[in-house]
């Protein structure tokens, strides 16, 4: 049997050289038994390794070739120490499985899992790119239409798997991969867990509670009750960092990092980042409310508010690639569906991309609505007073979202008609509604504040006149106690003065 056997015994799982990559080792003889000689697998099954790409904690991954296939792929291997455990091989085959129900465009694809020599391996899409984080590192911040832009492929990718009854639990920039060309994947669904699955075995050391920066509150207090809307925090969460390159809670340890979840108060995106829509500063708290229940109930509600502002940008800006990916309304495509956010393009044939779901076309839009039709408009400025002037519908939006013009201002076209409140027209229905869902999270918001100021207070002020109280309960306790040896001291004194002269009177009669 050759070194190169999958099916050796004594195999050790050593990637190959550099001269290893241009040539194919030479057969071997097998090593007498007993020699302990550690033999190099440079062939597992299908796949032809080529060289070592990386190693987590479960184990490393190597590029390989599946040579009946004629195609890379990444090998993802489990470490020799963990393949003699029981628990981490199912785990391993369950993480695999669960990856391979996912077939999304979005997604990173499982093609096999198996087993040879001993080694424990699944064979995933190679992935010629980047990570998100890797990127953010790089350019600090993303600009509003290339944050959207990866966020809804996201959004795609993670409503397939929640209809598969699966969650990620694990949703951060690391795990989000971008090709060459710009296609955004969805990586590891390691930590992704059927609904319906109760074995908890796999979190009860740590591997299945995800990352506690992009983590939502209900999951760090128990990993195993988790639903969709943890991904949808962990979505919001990675949002918010693209567009400001902060994160909207910190800590000094990760006991400080939950505790500010669970206070639930943070920085305002649009406040770290002006360029931010208020829409899309409040889409954004809604998805990383603290409470499950005032988040999104699904990525499609989600998708489709993020949709509605017509900001994502068709492709990736910071990728340099003749044949960028475009992204449509549901994810990248081989070939554009988008000639300009917000405005599809003509019907284009049903198309395929090698090893991917079929390409969804973009339903017609709606009839876009001037932007520049006049209007007359009556509003009241900053002292209060009712001014009334001529504006185009741009020019009202831009006055709506720099908060010149709010829910008290009326229009009229300008050719005539009577004046009515701006949310009775569709042009402004959206902004108006955004306006006034931000004035109540606000009040809201401020009532929380002073909720918590209060409470400070109480709590310095406590402590302020704690050791006038202590002092107030020592001397309490002293003038008791004084008051109490008095009392005794009386008893004492009238037991001698009265009390012990009839003693004696009665023992002197009692003696006559």
């Amino acid at each position: 049997m050759s070194a190169n056997s999958p099916n050796d015994p004594n195999a050790t799982f050593i990637p190959p050289s550099d001269a290893d990559k241009t040539t194919p080792p030479p057969a071997k003889k097998p090593t007498p038994s007993g020699s302990g000689e550690t033999k190099k697998v440079t062939t597992i099954g299908d796949f032809k390794i080529l060289k070592k790409l990386g190693q987590g904690g479960m184990g490393e991954v190597f590029l390989a070739h599946q040579i009946s296939l004629d195609r890379q792929v990444a090998l993802k291997t489990l470490s020799r120490e963990l393949a003699k455990k029981e628990d981490f091989v199912k785990r391993f085959l369950r993480e695999a499985r669960a990856m391979a129900k996912i077939d999304h465009v979005n997604a990173v694809k499982v093609y096999a899992v198996d087993s040879q020599a001993g080694i424990h391996f699944a064979a995933i899409e190679y992935i010629d790119g980047k990570s998100m984080q890797d990127w953010m590192d790089q350019l600090g911040q993303l600009s509003i239409g290339d944050a959207l832009h990866v966020i809804l492929a996201c959004a795609d990718a993670l409503k397939l798997a929640h209809g598969l009854n699966m969650i990620h639990r694990d949703i951060k920039p690391d795990n989000i991969l971008v090709t060459s060309r710009g296609v955004v994947k969805v990586s590891d669904f390691g930590l992704a867990k059927a609904l319906d699955d109760e074995d908890v075995s796999m979190t009860q050391s740590g591997t299945g509670l995800g990352t506690p920066l992009y983590m939502a509150p209900e999951q760090a207090r128990n990993a195993k009750h988790v639903d969709l809307k943890t991904d949808i925090y962990a979505l919001g969460t990675t949002l918010y960092y693209f567009l400001t390159g902060k994160l909207p809670f910190t800590g000094e340890n990760t006991l400080q990092l939950i505790l500010a979840k669970e206070k639930g108060m943070f920085t305002s995106a649009r406040k770290l980042n002006p360029e931010i829509p208020e829409r899309l500063d409040l889409m954004i708290d809604k998805m990383i409310a603290k409470d499950p229940a005032h988040r999104y109930a699904d990525c499609a509600a989600v998708m489709a508010d993020l949709e509605s502002l017509e900001l994502h940008s068709p492709t990736l800006s910071f990728i340099d690639h003749p044949n960028k990916a475009v992204l449509g309304r549901s994810g990248p495509a081989s070939s554009g569906m988008t000639s300009k956010v917000g405005k599809p393009a003509p019907p284009a044939s049903h198309t395929t991309q090698p090893n991917s779901s079929p390409t969804r076309q973009t339903p017609p839009a709606s009839p876009a609505l001037d932007s520049n039709k006049m209007w007359v408009v009556q509003y009241p400025d900053a002292s209060g007073k009712l001014k009334t002037t001529k504006l185009s519908t741009d020019q009202i939006k831009n006055a709506i979202r720099k908060g010149m013009i709010d829910n008290r201002a009326k229009a009229r076209d300008a050719s005539g008609g009577d004046l009515l409140p701006l949310a009775q027209y569709p042009e402004f229905d959206s902004l108006i509604t955004g306006l006034l869902t931000k004035a109540s999270a606000d009040k809201k918001s401020k009532d929380m504040k002073s909720i918590y100021d209060k409470l400070d207070r109480q709590e310095r002020n406590r402590k302020r006149f704690r050791w006038l109280r202590n002092l107030a309960d020592s001397f309490k306790g002293g003038v008791g106690l004084i008051i109490w040896l008095a009392v005794l001291a009386v008893i004492a004194f009238a037991g001698w003065k009265w009390g012990w002269p009839m003693i004696q009177k009665m023992l002197n009669g009692d003696g006559a």
